[in-house]
């Protein structure tokens, strides 16, 4: 099972795109890209699996914002106990935006409840890359 994201991104890079970089900036709105690629992904690890998948529209947004200013593909990865799903966001509908409570952050401190813009993605909608990743 991949835990952190940590452990996410380095196991894209070493199966899937060794060009793969982190983001330097720590407050960026999404985690790593390939230049070869011309991807940015936003990588989101759950500790429970889930068949439709929850995106934040803030992550969303930015990281559909900068692939029109970069011209790069926009990619969601998302890690459960089950498997890894990758999702083009311009190939797939935009999520159903809905308000939700939800922790200000999940692993920190600050765990205050605050309301959230999220959306779902189906695992159906996705690309299921686990077995790519073993």
């Amino acid at each position: 099972m991949i835990n952190k994201e940590e452990q996410l991104f380095d196991l894209l890079k070493k199966n899937i795109m060794p060009d793969l970089k982190k983001c330097e900036d720590k407050k960026s709105r999404y985690d790593c890209y390939s230049e070869k690629h011309s991807i940015d992904i936003e990588l989101k690890c759950r500790r429970t699996h889930y068949d439709d998948l929850l995106i934040e529209r803030d992550k969303y947004e930015a990281l559909v914002l900068r692939s029109k200013q970069k011209n790069t593909t926009p990619i969601y990865i998302n890690s459960t106990p089950v498997g890894v799903w990758s999702f083009k966001i311009n190939d797939i509908p935009m999520p159903i935006w809905e308000n939700k409570y939800m922790p200000y952050t999940t692993d920190f401190s600050d765990n205050e409840s605050i309301i959230k813009q999220v959306g779902y993605y189906s695992t159906s909608l996705g690309k299921n890359l686990t077995k790519l990743l073993k």
